[in-house]
């Protein structure tokens, strides 16, 4: 009669495979974070409390938190980032502007990227089809850095769609931070300059600067332009 204690136990059912979670409800919570913290622009204005709680006697070691949380949620919620660059060369000047201003960027498109990714990025993934959505996710995967870093160069580009898309490709979080950093500071440099020379509207700097923005707008519009001559010649075709 075999021992009951060493006796091996007898084999039963395999254990069933644990079914995929859906990714559906976290897209929900992703897309109730996001409505909620854009809704919450009308209760208040980034520009106007960073108006009212930067003053000149504020500490600096006040300044940089405030300000670049102000900043981050800011870019979250989809507000828009030339009022936000102006206001950081209104109120803080040329460098401290711009040192605050590509901060906060940075802090928020990290926020963004992290949200989506975590959230959003199994269900959204499932919709990556044909060959031009596959070529570009490809793209951002092996060429993240070299990928992030043109479109934050590019002046007409929306900022948020350039950081959600690249949350739903391969791209890695190091190189889509730092290429972020890198690729903002032209055209930050060029809003928070303006801003804080607006008050000599004669000054080369403002010249400079105006210049400048109004290039990077017929930049931003090109593309538009492009696509309306592609409609009419095939209207006309």
């Amino acid at each position: 009669m075999p021992d009951p204690v060493t006796s091996p136990p007898p084999p039963g059912p395999a254990p069933a495979d644990r079914p995929a979670r859906s990714p559906w409800p976290r897209f929900a919570l992703l897309v109730a974070i996001l409505a909620a913290v854009t809704g919450s622009l009308l209760l208040w204005s980034p520009t106007a409390l960073l108006d009212g709680g930067l003053s000149d006697g504020t500490p600096w070691y006040w300044r940089v938190p405030l300000f670049t949380a102000v900043y981050a949620v800011g870019t979250v919620a989809f507000f828009p980032r030339p009022a936000l660059n102006a206001a950081a060369g209104l109120l803080l000047g040329v460098q401290q502007g711009l040192l605050l201003a590509v901060l906060g960027t940075t802090l928020g498109a990290a926020i963004a990227f992290g949200l989506a990714r975590w959230l959003g990025q199994d269900a959204l993934r499932r919709f990556l089809r044909g060959r031009l959505l596959l070529a570009l996710d490809r793209r951002f995967t092996d060429q993240g850095f070299r990928s992030i870093l043109l479109l934050r160069l590019l002046p007409g580009l929306p900022f948020q769609a350039a950081t959600y898309g690249a949350a739903v490709s391969g791209v890695r979080f190091p190189p889509f931070i730092l290429a972020t950093a890198l690729g903002v500071v032209p055209v930050t440099a060029v809003y928070v300059a303006a801003a804080a020379t607006a008050r000599e509207p004669g000054s080369t700097g403002f010249l400079i600067s105006a210049g400048l923005i109004g290039l990077m707008t017929l930049v931003g519009l090109v593309p538009v332009l492009r696509a309306a001559l592609r409609r009419r010649r095939a209207v006309q075709a």
